[in-house]
């Protein structure tokens, strides 16, 4: 069913059938819904902006194509999530609309040309907009009767939200009292948080021993939705107004006067909001706030345009959950500009000297950036990036910020060009770059000398041997390992499985420390032994004596061997067995004559570099005095073996060409569960080829060998019998 799934999402939406067709929209329907409920009623977005648009509009295509099959509860007729139980209900006197989305120039036109159509407008003739920022915050819906404010809802589901009034009235941008206003308005907006007010209010919280908010929206929805009204009135939150539901009467005749009216009451309006004769003068605006992006001191995520004339909106309503007369055009999924205002460099545990960019912070894929790796001197050099530059930022998923472009004609006189160190900023060891052992080459990357006697290398490959991915020790984090290590407590991973053994000697006195809120241990400064928490001491313990049995591939992995990380040390672990054949094959490959290098090289996914990282590791002496230590105190565990079970079980497959039903890693996860073994080449101990599209080489040497080739139809009907 899985891979029948995966099929479906991958198919064009051309090709579907009906069947297919209906399993999709059932699959769009839970995951928007799913992300609906995260991102309103929770606050905690579990995928990005982009994902989200992503599915939104792969359900509007299915749809289009096939109008039949759309569900009673299609997304496309619903606004955001219904109203958290905590809160009371609040029925909308006139619907909160979410908008519909453009994400490039061509769009807007086609928006403008929509627009035109239905209005009859001939020839060039075009109406006026409006532009502003789209604030990433909460949406909000106050009422004000005879001037007073009675009440406050969020959006909810855009039918019925929670009412927050008490909330509201402790902010200070929202006025309780109009004077000169309908006998009824509502007023709508957008409730958010600075970046300034954001890192405060998270530094406070931190302090307080408080989860801290992940960026600026979360923090404003999730302050705005307290049960609470006196932890709201601690909180930061400001308002933008753009717009109004229910009115007793008009008070202006275009989008731009009313506003303007909002303005006159006391309401706070986005001064970035301007109006536009044309698409080219709302392309030119959208150009103008996103090179204000990073300036602004608060999150947008795109440009609002709306047609000015009131009248107009009415004539155009609404279809489904947009209206008409509006749209908001993104910003490029996961990027922004902003200021980079330093550059420093940080050792790694390999030695490794990384120019790590300091930038103005800006929210990128709903996270607040304000690092972002600038990988070697050869990329600054070369993107010819410089103290000072206005810089374009670019996020994707979990991998770490980087800096994709210099904006040339933004820069200051003052920019200034950065000096690659040539001495390691830590130990003040020779920074250099090595030679690669295949190529005699340079190496990109200049590293440390010093090895052992650099602190930073240390350190850091003590808390590579602790992460999640690694030994995962409950009570023994980065922090903690730090602290200990300054302490001279814990020099090799050998000495983290030898502190109870030390402390019942006395040879050292972890009760002796305080352990603070952050889990990191603290001597007294009089080095009296003032009462700790001999609970935590005691938790630490256990949290070590749970990690002495250990997978293989954790402990390889744990090593911070070079070039070898959690895929790699799953490759050894599986192809030795366990971590002693791993051990022992990396000695005897030393000599790369010998069968146990051939070998090495063998396993798919391992090249020479990784091979030879391996080699070059056991070839040092103190590290396998480290490692022989380190296997006097833990016991690795023979590597997880899949059961002889299956069409497939025990098979050697290869898979070439460009996959279509499934990526190429998706392919191979799925081959080494069923039993196969995945290699890399194509020998006479082959059993099957798969092969997609513009197979070249390695279907000529299958079908000389009488290799079995197999289509990925073929291969998933195999794989599944």
């Amino acid at each position: 069913m899985a891979n029948n799934k995966a099929q479906i999402k991958l198919t064009p939406v051309g090709k579907l059938t009906p069947d297919e067709a209906a399993q999709e929209l059932a699959r769009l329907a839970a995951a928007i819904t799913q992300a609906d409920e995260a991102y309103y009623a929770r606050d905690k977005p579990e995928i990005s902006d982009a994902e989200y648009d992503a599915l939104r509009r792969r359900n509007l295509l299915v749809e289009k194509r096939f109008p039949k099959l759309k569900r009673d509860d299609s997304p496309s007729d619903k606004v955001g999530a219904a109203p958290s139980a905590r809160f009371e209900k609040a029925k909308h006197a006139v619907a909160m609309l979410s908008l519909d989305n453009a994400f490039g120039d061509e769009e807007v036109a086609d928006f403008d040309q929509r627009v035109r159509r239905f209005l009859g407008l001939g020839g060039d003739a075009s109406p006026a907009y409006t532009a502003e920022p789209k604030i990433d915050g909460l949406s909000l819906n106050l009422r004000y009767e005879k001037g007073v404010l009675t009440g406050a809802a969020t959006r909810g589901d855009g039918e019925i939200g929670e009412n927050v009034t008490s909330n509201v009235l402790t902010i200070a941008d929202i006025p309780q009292r109009l004077n000169n206003a309908p006998e009824v308005l509502e007023v709508r907006g957008e409730v958010y948080m600075s970046h300034a007010d954001f890192e405060a209010l998270n530094k406070r919280l931190a302090s307080e021993g408080e989860d801290v908010f992940a960026n600026p929206r979360n923090a404003a929805a999730g302050s705005l939705r307290q049960l609470d009204a006196a932890i709201t009135a601690s909180r930061p939150l400001r308002f933008f107004a753009y717009a109004w539901g229910e009115i007793s009467e008009d008070i202006a005749a275009t989008q731009w006067d009313a506003i303007q009216v909002f303005k006159k009451l006391g309401f706070r309006i986005n001064p970035l909001t301007k109006r536009c004769d044309d698409v080219a003068g709302l392309i030119a605006q959208y150009r103008k706030i996103e090179e204000q992006r990073a300036t602004l001191g608060y999150d947008i995520d795109g440009v609002v345009y709306k047609v000015d004339r009131l009248d107009y909106q009415a004539r155009l309503g609404f279809v489904s959950r947009h209206p008409r007369w509006a749209i908001a055009h993104k910003f490029p999924a996961e990027k922004a500009m902003t200021m980079l205002e330093d550059i420093e460099i940080q050792v790694g545990r390999t030695g490794k000297l990384t120019p790590v960019a300091r930038l103005k912070p800006v929210t990128v894929g709903g996270v607040v950036v304000s690092n972002a790796t600038l990988h070697n001197a050869d990329e600054i050099e070369r993107k010819d990036i410089r103290i000072g530059d206005t810089v374009v930022v670019q996020r994707a998923g979990d991998v770490i910020p980087q800096i994709v472009e210099v904006v040339k004609d933004k820069r200051k006189k003052g920019a200034r060009k950065f000096k690659f160190p040539d001495r390691c900023p830590v130990c003040g060891s020779h920074a250099v770059n090595e030679k690669n052992p295949q190529t005699g080459k340079p190496d990109i990357d200049r590293r440390c000398t010093g090895g052992l006697i650099c602190a930073a290398q240390a350190v850091e490959r003590l808390k590579h041997f602790v992460a999640r991915n690694a030994f995962d020790i409950e009570g023994l984090g980065e922090k903690q390992i730090a602290a200990f290590f300054a302490q001279g407590i814990i020099k090799e991973p050998a000495d983290i499985f030898t502190l109870q053994r030390r402390q019942e000697q006395g040879e050292i006195d972890l009760y002796a420390y305080k352990m603070k809120k952050d889990g990191a241990p603290q001597l007294d400064r009089d080095g009296a032994k003032q009462p700790t928490n001999k609970k935590s001491v005691e938790n630490l313990f256990a949290g070590i004596d749970a990690r002495r049995k250990i997978s293989s591939a954790r402990l390889i992995n744990a090593l911070g061997i070079r070039h070898i990380g959690e895929t790699n040390a799953r490759l050894f672990a599986g192809h030795y067995g366990d971590f002693a054949g791993f051990y022992e094959a990396a000695l005897k490959a030393r000599d790369e004559s010998s069968p146990a290098y051939e070998d090495l090289l063998s396993i798919d996914g391992v090249g020479a570099l990784v091979a030879q990282g391996a080699i070059d590791f056991f070839d040092e002496d103190h590290n396998r005095e480290a490692v022989d230590r380190l296997l006097e105190e833990v016991k690795p565990q023979k590597a997880e073996t899949v059961a002889a079970t299956g069409a497939v079980a025990g098979k050697t497959v290869v898979f070439t060409g460009k996959l279509e039903l499934f990526t190429r890693d998706e392919a191979k996860a799925r081959a080494q569960t069923l039993g196969a073994k995945v290699a890399g080449s194509i020998s006479a101990k082959t059993d099957y080829l798969v092969a997609g599209p513009g197979a070249g080489s390695k279907l000529k040497k299958a079908e000389e060998l009488g290799v079995k080739v197999l289509t990925e139809e073929e291969w998933l009907a195999l794989a599944n019998a």
